[in-house]
């Protein structure tokens, strides 16, 4: 199934910033750009993750084609496309005609007549990779050698030649290249190989030099596979972390195209290409979890392609990618992981990506948890498992809270509202901190947190203190019609900066404010917010406002949530609409053609994704990860509210 085929004609623009991704269903994944040019250190034809869904390290970086014919070794044509420091070589992007993704990756080129097609397949829930290509000689003969380019690095890093020295072994068609504990190998069903351990200096990533990263790297090429023929035929590289057998390219075919099957099984007759492109993203965020007593589990990842499973991300994502699917069974073994680990009233914030061991640094996961097991109780209707074992969770969640816990979360016995946090700290979704600065720290009473905390109070029927507390929160954060509520509260003043923090406030199910209140902070955020791909963080009247997400961690950091739009955003906002607009044909096609920007974006930016944040002044600019799990599961969500 190609769900992307794109000609390419030869031209290296706009494809070397049109990018694409290959999940594996445990983390693993093949990142890339259009043209096959690695423009991020997270791009390779095989990042591995060693204990799923973690410790993800980049294996395979890319591999060189050098293409000869009639024995004319004098001319030499390639199909990479590589960034130097001095220039950009080779130019392959000038012999490729077209790009497909569906179930695999497919590049096609065409040189004096002869055409070769590279396909990348990602091997379901295993580290492996297999690379075939595919010539149609129309009568000439063909060489074809291919350079295996290896990093084996920790996908944060990057890989230098004087910081390792490879051991190498190869015997008939096979290599293993071993770093320490890490085992790369290639291998291949014919051709030749030929041991040639060489380094290439110099290669550039773009991506990361914008972004104030280090962004140099040095490759190993352990030697080359070399493949003749006069014939049309094939050859296969494969690239795995396990010592195995040659794959059978059709069965690990087969195994990924059903597994993408039972992930979209639930998929409506007639669905939109929209919608169905959105049914498959949804699906490389779950994966499989080793879980602490050795049992595998599902999780969430948050985003690619740094991003591992925070508990904030999976519970806001978990509605979209996996109730609105009607996944389940899935969603239950998600929120039955995050149950297990509740400690002091909070679930962790993020598992650590080599030790495994949680971190509980966060007001607003546990409160998201409530709502998600509430909402999945509703779509599922398993009461048995929700009174079992997420009722419980829920219930100490609420008794944590109320008690104190960590980081000054507590409820404030005088009003019944939740407090958290002092100037160092950031524990709510609005977290970036860098050089020990956090940007928006808000300690005090966050307005979302609030609503999150009145509506988990009427979800566990907490009637008494729910009352309380929505007087409380009318009392502390309303200001006026024309400014919505303020954004948090602390020891007597109030922040009135126009955040979207405001619009959960209505979006969520139980809602503390009138009907009346509600329209207002729909329009104020309408008004101050809204663009076309999500909410602004800010509204740009503010002296804080950053309008461009770019530059070094500390510019990036500052912008973050000072005016950065977030698209998972649009997902509340239009939830929040349609309900103060009660739910009017009107209402529906304006959300609608509010939704349309960001399904666009599906075609644009990372084929089939929907990344992570966009610049709030415009040209709005697509930035952060290149997928993100909340943007696609509300983008969903809404969608299917919509019939979109």
């Amino acid at each position: 199934m190609a769900e992307y085929s794109i000609k390419t004609k030869g031209e290296l623009e706009p494809f070397l910033h049109q990018e694409w991704m290959l999940a594996n269903h445990q983390g693993a994944f093949a990142s890339g750009t259009v043209v096959g040019c690695n423009t991020r250190r997270y791009h390779g034809l095989l990042c591995a993750a060693l204990r799923p869904p973690v410790a993800r390290h980049l294996m395979l970086s890319r591999i060189g084609e050098l293409v000869q014919f009639d024995g004319r070794s004098e001319a030499t044509y390639e199909l990479s496309v590589n960034q130097f420091e001095q220039n950009m070589h080779p130019r392959g992007d000038r012999h490729l005609v077209s790009f497909e993704l569906g179930d695999t990756a497919k590049w096609t080129y065409q040189i004096d007549n002869v055409t070769i097609e590279k396909e990348l397949l990602v091997c379901w829930g295993r580290n492996i990779c297999g690379v075939r290509y595919s010539i149609r000689c129309n009568g000439r003969k063909v060489r074809l050698e291919l350079l295996p380019f290896v990093a084996m690095r920790d996908f944060h890093s990057l890989r230098r030649g004087t910081d390792v020295q490879f051991q190498l072994q190869s015997w008939g068609n096979h290599a293993t290249i071993t770093d320490r504990k890490m085992c790369l190998h290639l291998s291949s069903e014919r051709g030749t190989w030929t041991q040639q351990p060489f380094w290439w200096y110099g290669h550039v990533y773009p991506v990361e030099a914008a972004r104030g990263m280090d962004f140099k790297e040095e490759l190993w090429n352990p030697g080359r596979f070399v493949y003749e023929t006069a014939e049309d035929g094939q050859i296969t590289l494969w690239a795995s972390t396990e010592h195995i057998d040659l794959p059978s390219w059709e069965k690990q075919l087969a195994a990924r195209v059903e597994g993408k099957r039972q992930a979209t099984a639930a998929l409506p007759a007639g669905a939109s290409a929209a919608m169905t492109r959105l049914w498959r993203a949804a699906d490389d965020f779950v994966v499989e979890k080793t879980l602490p007593n050795g049992g595998v589990g599902k999780t969430i990842i948050a985003g690619y392609p740094w991003f591992a499973d925070w508990g904030r991300d999976t519970m806001i994502a978990l509605p979209g990618l996996l109730l609105a699917t009607r996944r389940y069974r899935e969603a239950y073994e998600v929120l039955e992981t995050f149950a297990t680990h509740v400690d002091q009233g909070m679930i962790p914030n993020r598992f650590d990506d080599y030790t495994g061991e949680p971190s509980y640094n966060t007001v607003d996961a546990s409160l998201w948890f409530i709502h998600a097991a509430h909402e999945y109780l509703l779509a599922s209707g398993d009461k048995k498992g929700f009174d079992e074992v997420l009722l419980p969770a829920c219930r100490k969640i609420v008794e944590g809270y109320r008690k104190g816990t960590r980081f000054n979360i507590r409820m404030d016995e005088k009003d019944g509202l939740i407090s958290q946090g002092d100037a160092n700290t950031q524990l709510t979704w609005m977290d970036a901190k860098c050089e020990g600065i956090a940007f928006t720290p808000r300690q005090g009473k966050p307005v979302e947190i609030n609503a999150l905390w009145f509506n988990a109070l009427m979800i566990l029927d907490e009637t008494e203190l729910a009352a309380q507390v929505r007087a409380s929160f009318v009392e502390a954060f309303w200001i006026s019609p024309f400014r919505g509520l303020a954004d948090v509260v602390n020891n007597g003043g109030r922040d009135t900066s126009v955040r979207p923090n405001q619009i959960f406030a209505v979006s969520l199910p139980h809602s503390p404010l009138s009907m009346d209140q509600q329209r207002a902070v729909v329009e104020v955020v309408r008004r101050e917010l809204l663009t076309p791909y999500g909410l602004r963080t800010l509204s740009p009247g503010d002296p804080k406002y950053c309008g461009r997400f770019e530059g070094g961690p500390r510019q990036r950091d500052a912008a973050y949530h000072n005016g950065t739009v977030w698209p998972w955003l649009m997902g509340p906002f239009l939830e929040a609409y349609l309900r103060a607009n009660d739910h009017s044909p009107a209402a529906r096609v304006q959300a609608k053609a509010w939704l349309a920007p960001l399904l666009k974006h599906l075609d644009e930016a990372c084929l089939g994704q929907i990344c992570e944040v966009f610049d709030g002044d415009a040209p709005q600019r697509a930035a952060g990860c290149f997928a993100q799990a909340w943007s696609v599961g509300e983008v969903l969500r809404l969608g299917l509210v919509l019939g979109v």
